[in-house]
């Protein structure tokens, strides 16, 4: 059971309390010295609220999520701010091969696999353990064949909402058979708070610390280049405004619909925490840092979005959010010139992700 009562987000605990295959839910609350809080709910590790202020002081939801379990369960936007895996993003037909041995995975994204599959973490109940007024561990273990893959997984996500307003992501994960992984979170960030409607970002200012990206074909698989942002619409080395170029004739926007590709983040050496992305809200003067260990960011500004509601008659129309996923490149698996993503047994899958919100 949970242990503390949201204040600031008019969350109700007793709202997400239910079993889903005999495995009971519940709504989790971070609090730090000034009182800013977080919700998590163990069903997908979904974000469920992330009270902060503006320059005004004014205490805002910045993350799309919903305000009870069903609405969880039955989000007709099924990865909103849910923690992803065993696959984050996409793989090319569903298929790679590991050990001379092909496997086949779910086609749920028209030709392609995507964040692991229909019953991917997204839609799984976590057990969870809030050890302390700050932190909350989350563990699933996925079983061998789950999806397709090969190895049962044994998943920890630690999250640590810090009194300087830093939101921790810790993940940790070991198999006992040879397979591939690749974990992210899905949080809908809406830095001017959500509401009925959510304000579009396309004022929002944008900077990314990569000098390349990857180039998507019409089904959004990575097409194998590696290309310099550099006098494209997909330089963001400066702020600049999501929407300045977004609509640009330009055939790789017109692929993802907008920005829903993954980013090279620069790096000194492979594994070191270091900044990705800073997202600046000149309305609410909200500041949204990402830091990662992570070799790539998916930026998508929500394409797809179709203006259905959410928290308390919230609604969250098209571009009304961007997602900052930060995971290894999609396709990794029939790309051996990607960073890997084989974990073995004995060894241990690490990531370190950070959501740093400031104001101006």
């Amino acid at each position: 059971m949970s242990t503390i009562q949201p204040k600031l987000s008019g969350l109700k605990a007793e709202d997400f309390q239910t079993e889903v295959k005999g495995k009971k839910t519940d709504l989790y609350t971070l609090v730090n010295k000034d009182g800013y809080e977080v919700s998590i709910t163990n069903y997908g590790g979904a974000i469920c609220a992330i009270m902060v202020p503006d320059k005004n002081g004014k205490v805002a939801n910045v993350i799309q999520g919903h305000d009870n379990i069903q609405s969880v369960i039955n989000s007709p936007e099924p990865y909103r701010s849910t923690l992803i895996g065993r696959w984050g993003n996409r793989i090319c037909k569903g298929k790679f091969t590991l050990n001379g041995k092909e496997y086949q995975l779910d086609l749920n994204d028209g030709p392609n696999h995507l964040h692991g599959g229909p019953t991917g973490l997204h839609v799984q109940v976590w057990d969870a353990y809030q050890t302390g007024d700050q932190s909350l561990s989350l563990n699933y273990i996925l079983p061998y064949g789950h999806e397709g893959f090969s190895g049962e997984v044994k998943i920890s996500v630690e999250f640590t909402w810090t009194d300087d307003n830093q939101l921790i992501l810790e993940y940790l994960a070991t198999t006992n058979k040879k397979t591939i992984i690749n974990l992210t979170h899905h949080a809908f960030f809406s830095l001017q708070g959500i509401a009925n409607p959510t304000p579009d970002i396309m004022d929002q200012l944008l900077e990314v610390n990569a000098d390349f990206y990857l180039p998507i074909d019409a089904t959004s698989i990575p097409t194998g280049e590696i290309l310099k942002v550099e006098g494209t619409p997909f330089d963001f080395r400066s702020p600049k405004a999501i929407g300045k170029e977004i609509d640009a004739d330009n055939e790789q926007l017109k692929n993802g619909s907008g920005y829903d590709h993954n980013y090279v983040l620069n790096k000194k050496e492979v594994g070191e925490l270091s900044l990705a992305a800073r997202v600046t809200d000149p309305q609410s003067g909200r500041v949204l840092e990402t830091y990662t260990t992570e070799p790539g960011l998916q930026i998508y500004t929500d394409n797809f979005g179709t203006g259905k509601s959410g928290q308390f008659g919230a609604t969250f129309p098209r571009r009304s959010a961007i997602c900052l996923e930060a995971q290894h490149f999609p396709d990794s698996p029939n790309r051996p010139y990607f960073p890997s993503v084989v974990l073995k047994p004995g060894e241990k899958y690490i990531q370190k992700t950070i959501y740093k919100f400031d104001v101006l």
